[in-house]
């Protein structure tokens, strides 16, 4: 669909720095799932850098599926489309989860450039700490195409609260938005020049081979990655430990009597 006037001068203006997304940004009003659609686009070949951006999402969804509250104009709601190198970080599964956290630290320091004081919380979620707990800022979910052995793509969805909505009861005390915690209005397109600016910027290092520098980066902006104590549930079994950072490739470990776990996906709760 053709770019709104805005976004289109935006990304424009924006163009020298955003690297392999240059031109490569489609705009929807509504879809069901930006995932979907750059998905889509992804299996008929789209190259990377590939972008889908839509006003709301009818379907949007996190990690397990939960939907993902997208209602217009309240958020940013955004899919790129990524072709990671063939064995890529020596398994299918570890480049998806490094490209989940290089996505969570270039979002991260979008916000931050708007005075936004956010943390990222393993794997995939942006917070901001308030009095009453952490809110959730943005949500990130990277679904990998796999053709046997090869791995033909991985789509990065990116959520952000850009600014105040109604939300669901159940959820409204736990979420925050960028306008909130910046103290200012930020609009649409200036989010999203600076997200795929610094998604550009983390794709350059992947691309390099310097996936240490994200995963520092990352640390840096991932306090509770060590430290704090989680549980999480194998069977029937109910498990205790405390967060002890990232190793390599980017599995959160945990310590729990001694043995240390590797996690690169899974449900664990956080007790702060």
């Amino acid at each position: 669909m053709t770019l709104p006037p805005e976004l289109a001068a935006a990304l424009a203006a924006a163009a020298p720095r955003l690297g392999i997304f240059a031109g490569r940004v489609s705009y929807f009003s509504t879809v069901a799932s930006t995932n979907d659609v750059a998905a889509a686009l992804a299996a008929e070949g789209a190259p990377e850098g590939t972008t889908v951006v839509a006003g709301a999402q009818t379907a949007g969804r996190g990690r397990y599926g939960r939907a993902w509250y997208s209602p217009e104009g309240a958020g940013l709601y955004m899919s790129c489309v990524f072709r990671p190198a063939e064995g890529s970080n020596g398994q299918t599964g570890s480049a998806a989860s490094l490209l989940t956290l290089a996505a969570a630290v270039a979002v991260a320091d979008a916000v931050r450039a708007f005075g936004v004081p956010a943390e990222i919380k393993w794997p995939n979620d942006l917070i901001v700490r308030a009095p009453t707990g952490w809110r959730k800022l943005a949500g990130i979910l990277a679904e990998a195409n796999v053709s046997g052995a090869t791995l033909e793509h991985v789509i990065v969805g990116i959520g952000i609260n850009r600014s105040h909505a109604s939300c669901p009861p159940d959820i409204a005390d736990r979420v925050g938005c960028v306008e909130e915690f910046s103290g200012r209005q930020v609009s649409s397109p200036d989010l999203l020049c600076a997200a795929l600016a610094e998604a550009a910027r983390v794709h350059e290092h992947l691309a390099a081979g310097r996936a240490e520098a994200i995963l520092d980066r990352w640390r840096d902006l991932a306090p509770s990655a060590c430290g704090v104590a989680v549980e999480w549930r194998n069977g029937a079994a109910m498990h205790r430990g405390v967060t002890a950072g990232l190793d390599r490739d980017g599995a959160l470990l945990v310590e729990e009597g001694g043995i240390c776990h590797r996690f690169y996906s899974g449900e664990l709760v956080w007790r702060l």
